[in-house]
């Protein structure tokens, strides 16, 4: 059974989901992802963190921040290779979008590398589309940026 729990950002399983993903972006890209990340922004009612659960053991994660009025921003979202092609990305997003809206907030933006193309094809199939740069690397070409317009209240 897949499990999705929120937990607040320092948290073990947390911890464990974030090495992991950045273990990931080292092996896809050469490097971690140093994107400034405070903790706090993870934290209700202004964000949120959530770990997927398979069998009881952690095998995906993501969760958002808040970036403007209305507007979201989700960060590390992430399934371990193990755990893949059965479906849990898109349960992972489809929570993470409920949550945003449950929050009051109706537009997601979000980026991604060129070297995941899992990752754009998700995004882009659960009607996110391009859009410009935002945040510390909207001069790295490579990047994907993309948002999303939630229906409020729903």
């Amino acid at each position: 059974m897949f499990l999705i729990e929120p937990r607040a950002f320092d948290d073990p399983l947390v911890t464990r989901m974030i090495t992991a993903v950045q273990a990931e972006y080292a092996a896809r890209y050469g490097r971690v992802d140093d994107t400034p990340i405070d903790a706090g922004e993870f934290a209700p009612p202004h964000g949120l963190f959530l770990v997927g659960e398979l069998d009881g053991e952690p095998v995906a994660s993501g969760g958002w921040r808040r970036v403007d009025d209305g507007v979201a921003e989700i960060k590390r979202m992430y399934v371990a290779a193990p755990a893949r092609g059965r479906g849990l990305s898109r349960l992972l997003l489809a929570e993470l979008e409920a949550s945003i809206v449950r929050s009051g907030h109706h537009r997601i933006v979000l980026m991604t590398g060129w070297k995941q193309p899992e990752a754009v094809s998700l995004y882009e199939s659960n009607g996110y589309v391009p859009r410009d740069p935002f945040g510390p690397y909207t001069d790295e070409p490579r990047l994907r940026f993309y948002g999303k317009t939630l229906a409020r209240g729903g």
